[in-house]
């Protein structure tokens, strides 16, 4: 049973203090004047043994809410000498960062409480101790904790699980009451929730009875599944659990706004330098500003900027930078330092969203887009401390697609609409790992092994025959791949349905191998005749296909093929790139988000048809808090945009149920086919892959695919001709006959052969490499670490390409099921793909086509334009945009 309680009113702090040891509540009593809403909700709950989510924002007390009850209970064994030397309590949290803030703050009451008892009540308090586990401790710690172990254990993930094939420590987890689980939000859709939620379940059986479970996260929807995340399953049912609902009883102040009063007309020079004129008003109107960007690469050069515009003000003493390619020495002295406020400004990537304690921070700017309404929330939840405090936000926008977008995000934030989260499902290589960590425990009976695995949300809904296949290959059934040194790593009694560990490095290898975090690599990039070029991200190899232009250290490069760990290009000339250089790092937006926007873009140009400018004007600053020069810009854009639209006919304007369709030939004589399809990139990447692989296969011939969350574009290029016999009128002319017929395009793919269309699209691709190595890696197929030796990344991809072409040829072989797993549902967002095509057979969604033109509407500008520029460089894309812009004007005065 999952129960929600929604915090609406206050409840009498008095008398859940009465219910708490005396010295407790008076020390409460003398830090707090009085309980948080949270705590006033979380802390009954506690007490009285329920499982409890509390989701509230930043500075409401959450942690102290979960603690409460805990620091209660021990300090009453305490005082009365039944405290014992074993572990009572787990916090687990996914950053080492916030495990030591944790310690440090919990020493806080833990050091006062047993004087406060001394002094006024005269009781002689034994300590409780606190000690963190992670992949930092020392092996002196470890053996200190095993004959003192802490009360309270503060640990990651990862170690969890590691602890649990220990020999010795383990027994300290005997008796283990309450297991807290911090910054949900961050784990709830991601792998390492998953290996945790696993985790959990091996505990819980270990300790043979319930442990009960508190939960902490800010903005999380839905909050149902976040709670059967928390505290997993019993007999098909998720365990009992009661969700106390506090994210939003903070009030906030949030905005959009502009640099520029025209984002048309001025200039990238202009708007710049505007931005950091923007920045530095706001920045100095406020105590602590931090400044959000959407790229580790866009921090650094805010950082840059405003150090170069204003360098007596941004010293390096008052100002910081923090995102996770910095070294950890630095980004640790820019916490400390916004903790004792001694810096103006901290400019970040997504590092400094999570709940690590920040100090005082009256101002969060924002940069671009978050994408999410939920990361809005996190990030602007950052200012404002306590409960009462205004969390005051900024969202800076450079252009109209993405003032359009945070428009919307911000009238949802005060309409407390969150985006729901994805969790990643029956991951096979996740049960892999764990499957190695329970046979080094003990032998076990397969049916009782698969019932605990059940138990865990993310697994409910494993099926036994997959189950039974991955013990097998963990077992080595498949004997060829012993030629290539993966080898069975336990032994499978199929009979009598048993498993347990084999070979005596079982559990050297599983801990120097647990976790899911793959380990990354810079990629060389070469030319074919093997010059340097520079350096590109794995992930960002793995969205080149062959041909894709893409731009590095200033010039245009065509990518031809990777081998090993380098990728090798040819430099072309005045070609638009196909894929932008911040693409890796780059957040998709919400599936969710993207469907309101829109719906508002639909609206906002019906009311443009029917109301006066001032009207409209009015609409958008009273619904959507805008000032009057954004509701310029938005107003501008949409008209023109419905204006050119009106020109040719169109009578289904785009929206969440029409596909607008575009069809256009470049300068350079390419046939574009543009789909508004405004359902988010992780959506996109799976259409655009179907439709542009249909494609290939009909007219035989490479189709080039752009993608951004508001759409994509499939590029043909004209046939080769002898280009010396013709003028261009005659390419033209002859190129005709060959162009593709966008109304005959959409008929290729539907609900029947899309996932085969997607699946077969990624054959051969960067993408099924590296992500194959992710998956093989997570499986203990392909080992990082082996007897303490480290096996470097490029070892690895190597091992990675022989093996997938050997695994290919095993039917249903679960280290490559799952690889296509994580890349349909994980990495793109296949089940809205498909909801979508399946909405379009059934006519509720519908296509809407545009004539064959020279140029594409203005809905289409900032996809055609993508460029090598994140939203703080933007030079070369702002001219061609506001080229692209100039045409449509003269489109629009030809009769």
């Amino acid at each position: 049973m999952i129960k929600k309680i929604k915090v609406v009113k206050e409840k009498d702090s008095k008398k859940i203090l009465e219910s708490l040891r005396p010295y407790i509540a008076y020390w409460l009593e003398k830090n707090f004047k009085k309980l948080t809403l949270p705590q006033q909700y979380a802390i009954p709950l506690i007490k009285g043994r329920k499982n409890t989510l509390i989701t509230a924002p930043t500075g409401s007390g959450k942690t102290l809410a979960a603690f409460t009850t805990i620091i209660d209970e021990l300090f009453s064994l305490s005082e009365e000498g039944e405290l014992e030397d074993k572990v009572y309590c787990i916090y687990i949290s996914p950053l080492r960062a916030l495990d030591n803030d944790i310690r440090r703050n919990l020493l806080v009451p833990l050091m006062e409480i047993p004087k406060i008892a001394k002094e006024k009540f005269n009781l002689d308090l034994k300590e409780i101790r606190v000690g963190i586990r992670t992949g930092d401790t020392s092996p002196n710690e470890k053996q200190k904790q095993l004959v003192k172990p802490p009360h309270i254990l503060i640990t990651t993930p990862e170690t969890m699980a590691i602890i649990l094939t220990t020999r010795k420590f383990k027994e300290k987890l005997k008796d283990v009451k309450w297991v807290i689980v911090d910054e949900l939000h961050e784990l709830v859709n991601s792998k390492r929730g998953v290996h945790l939620s696993l985790s959990l379940e091996r505990l819980e059986n270990f300790v043979g009875r319930r442990i009960q479970r508190i939960g902490m996260g800010a903005t999380i929807e839905p909050l149902e599944e976040a709670a059967k995340f928390l505290v997993g399953m019993e007999n098909g049912k998720p365990r009992e659990c009661y969700i106390v609902d506090a994210r939003f009883v903070k009030p906030i102040d949030i905005r959009v706004v502009i640099p520029s009063k025209d984002l048309v007309y001025a200039s990238a020079e202009e708007i710049n330098k505007n931005l950091y004129k923007l920045l530095d008003d706001l920045i100095s109107k406020h105590r602590t500003t931090l400044v959000f960007t959407n790229t580790r690469s866009g921090a650094e050069r805010v950082h840059f900027h405003l150090k170069q515009m204003f360098p007596s003000k941004y010293l390096d003493d008052i100002t910081g930078v923090h995102h996770s390619s910095i070294s950890r020495d630095i980004r640790f002295e820019v916490e400390e330092k916004l903790k004792k406020g001694e810096l103006k400004v901290a400019i970040s990537s997504t590092s400094l969203e999570l709940g690590i304690d920040i100090g005082y921070i009256d101002l969060v700017a924002q940069i671009g887009s978050p994408k999410s309404v939920s990361r809005l929330m996190q990030r602007v939840g950052r200012a404002g401390h306590s409960l009462k405090e205004v969390s005051k936000g900024r969202v800076i926008c450079l252009d109209r697609d993405d003032l359009i977008e945070c428009l919307v995000m911000v009238k949802k934030c005060y309409e407390y609409w969150l985006d729901k989260f994805s969790m990643p499902r029956n991951c096979l290589d996740v049960l892999a790992q764990h499957l190695l960590g329970m046979a080094i425990e003990k032998k076990w009976n397969v049916n009782e092994a698969f019932e605990i695995v059940r138990r865990a949300y993310p697994f409910s809904t494993l099926k036994f025959e997959t189950f039974l296949r991955v013990l097998e290959y963990l077992s080595g059934k498949y004997h060829t791949l012993e030629d290539y040194k993966v080898y069975g790593k336990i032994w499978f009694d199929e009979k009598n349905m048993m498993f347990g560990r084999r070979g005596k490095y079982a559990r050297v290898i599983y801990s120097l191998n647990v976790g899911t975090i793959p380990d990354e690599v810079k990629i060389k990039v070469k030319t074919l005749e093997g010059k340097f070029v520079g350096f590109i991200e794995e992930g960002f190899l793995e969205r080149l296909t062959k041909g894709d232009i893409f731009v590095l250290g200033g010039k245009t490069y065509e990518f031809v093929k990777a081998k090993k760990s380098t990728a090798f290009v040819l430099p072309v000339k005045e070609k638009r790139p196909t894929i932008p250089s911040w693409f890796s790092e780059q957040l998709p937006l919400s599936f969710d988000l993207a469907i309101e926007i829109a719906k508002f873009r639909e609206r906002m140009m019906r009311e443009i048809e029917k109301k006066s400018k001032k009207e409209v004007i009015e609409i958008l600053k009273k619904e959507y808090l805008t000032n009057e020069e954004v509701a310029e810009n938005v107003y501008d854009y949409l008209k023109i945009e419905l204006e050119f639209l009106k020109k040719f006919n169109v009578k289904n304007l785009p929206s969440d149920k029409v596909i607008l369709v575009e069809n256009f030939i470049d300068d350079e004589n390419n046939q574009n086919i543009v789909f508004h399809t405004l359902f988010g990139r992780k959506v996109n990447d799976a259409l655009s892959r179907a439709f542009a692989y249909a494609l290939m296969k009909k007219i035989e011939r490479s189709v080039k695919v752009s993608i951004s969350d508001n759409g994509f574009i499939l590029t043909i290029p004209p046939e080769v001709i002898e280009q010396r016999f013709y003028s261009l009128f005659e390419i033209k002319k002859i190129s005709k006959e060959n162009r593709v017929d966008p109304k005959e395009l959409v008929k290729l793919v539907n609900s029947k052969n899309f996932k085969e269309l997607l699946v077969k699209s990624l054959e051969n691709t960067e993408l099924i490499k590296r992500k194959f190595r992710h998956v093989a890696s997570r499986s203990l197929m392909i080992l990082r670490n082996y007897k303490g030796y480290e096996i470097s990344v490029e070892k690895q991809q190597m091992s990675a390409e022989r093996l997938i072409k050997i695994v290919k040829r095993i039917k249903g072989f679960p280290v490559l099921e799952e690889t296509y797993r994580e890349i349909l549902e994980d990495f793109m967002d296949f089940e809205n793909a498909e909801k979508v095509i399946e909405k379009i057979e059934k006519g509720e969604i519908k296509y809407e086509f545009l004539p064959l033109l020279d140029v594409p509407s203005p809905f289409a500008h900032n996809l055609f334009a993508i460029s090598e520029s994140d939203v703080v460089l933007m030079e070369d894309r702002k001219k061609l945009l506001l080229k692209l812009h100039e045409k449509i004007v003269k489109k629009l005065k030809e009769k």
